[in-house]
């Protein structure tokens, strides 16, 4: 098979590296029990936007699909590679020993697929720990099975992250501008015609949003001056929290853009609160910022957390609507349904501002 040359996005020298297969013979290849080297019974596949993830016995190995995504490029090999060891290195943090390695799919000669094999690689996986489902948190709140001391030790873990984590720099007025940067970006994506949007859903919480950075940006200017922002988890959502024993860990970090993961330690407890609100669980952002106050003493006024939460549901939304631009979109209507809801919460969320 032939090889060829690649340096890479980031500067990754890999001359070993084959005439890619296409994605669908890697998922094929992938989706067979005996393509592991552990024992695997079973292989249960799960494809989200970016990802093929392939759940064996004990393992779950993530297969980043190739892809200009506009914010992410990993069109070659080497970009794949660097981010799966992002991946690994970033989530180490908060996820303990779950992600475990990067592991090479090659190719031989004759075409034969192999993980961690000596062919030529065409791909990188990464390899972590399988967690059990009933654990995460957006389960246990679906069976109402969470009780409050779990909560406070996801609280606790968070802020002891928080409080180790160096502080991220800005020049004065910097942070204030990016959230007005990203909103009226929010409030020009989220009108457009294709994702059927009502006009009043989106200017609300939008123009409630400027209008608060207008009136309170000594605030915003104070959470940067006291060290609040910090690298941050950057998705910090329900499925990505696992109630284990002894300790909550906590996965699935952004690693692909360093810019995305710096946030005020607030507005990323508020991502949580928000999105375990919208399961039916207020009482998680309750506890998370009581338990986060006793530790760090920071005690983010009210206001602010309803901004930051506002914020994040117009951001859910845009997520969602973008799932529109697919053409091989498999539920629009879901996805619909999923962007007016956020934007309602936007909306209630604007109005205590």
């Amino acid at each position: 098979m032939a090889r060829t040359s690649d340096t890479g996005m980031h500067g990754f020298p890999e001359t070993n590296v084959a005439a890619e297969p296409a994605l669908s013979a890697k998922v094929e290849f992938l989706q067979q029990p005996r393509s592991y080297p552990d024992p695997a019974t079973v292989v249960t596949t799960v494809e989200t936007h970016r990802s093929w993830v392939f759940l064996t016995d004990r393992y779950a190995y993530k297969l980043k699909k190739p892809g200009d995504y506009g914010f992410l490029d990993v069109r070659t090999v080497s970009a794949r590679k660097y981010y799966c060891e992002e991946e690994l290195r970033l989530n180490a943090r908060l996820a303990g020993d779950v992600y475990l390695a990067t592991v090479p799919l090659t190719v031989d000669r004759g075409g034969g697929m192999a993980l961690g094999g000596t062919g030529s690689i065409a791909d990188w996986l990464v390899k972590m720990r399988r967690l059990p489902a009933e654990r995460m948190l957006d389960t246990a709140i679906e069976r109402h099975t969470l009780p409050p001391e779990k909560i406070r030790g996801v609280a606790q873990k968070l802020a002891h992250f928080y409080l180790a984590a160096t502080p991220v720099k800005f020049a004065p007025g910097d942070y204030l501008a990016g959230f007005e940067r990203d909103i009226r970006a929010n409030l020009d994506e989220l009108g457009r015609p294709l994702f059927g949007l009502r006009e009043d859903l989106i200017r609300a919480p939008c123009h409630a949003q400027i209008r608060f950075l207008n009136m309170q940006p000594a605030l915003f200017e104070q959470r940067a001056w006291e060290g609040r922002i910090v690298e941050a988890h950057g998705d910090l959502r329900p499925e990505h929290v696992c109630l284990l024993e002894p300790e909550p860990v906590i996965i699935d970090c952004l690693e692909f853009s360093r810019a995305l993961r710096t946030l005020d330690a607030a507005a990323e407890l508020a991502f949580l609160a928000q999105e375990c609100e919208r399961l039916g669980a207020p009482r998680v952002g309750l506890v998370v910022f009581d338990v986060y106050g006793e530790i760090t003493r920071d005690r983010p006024p009210a206001q602010l957390i309803s901004f930051y939460k506002s914020r994040w549901a117009c951001l859910r939304a845009k997520l969602c609507a973008w799932h529109l631009l697919d053409p091989l979109c498999r539920d629009p209507d879901k996805w619909s349904r999923l962007a007016t809801d956020y934007m309602i919460r936007a909306g209630r969320y604007a109005d205590d501002l």
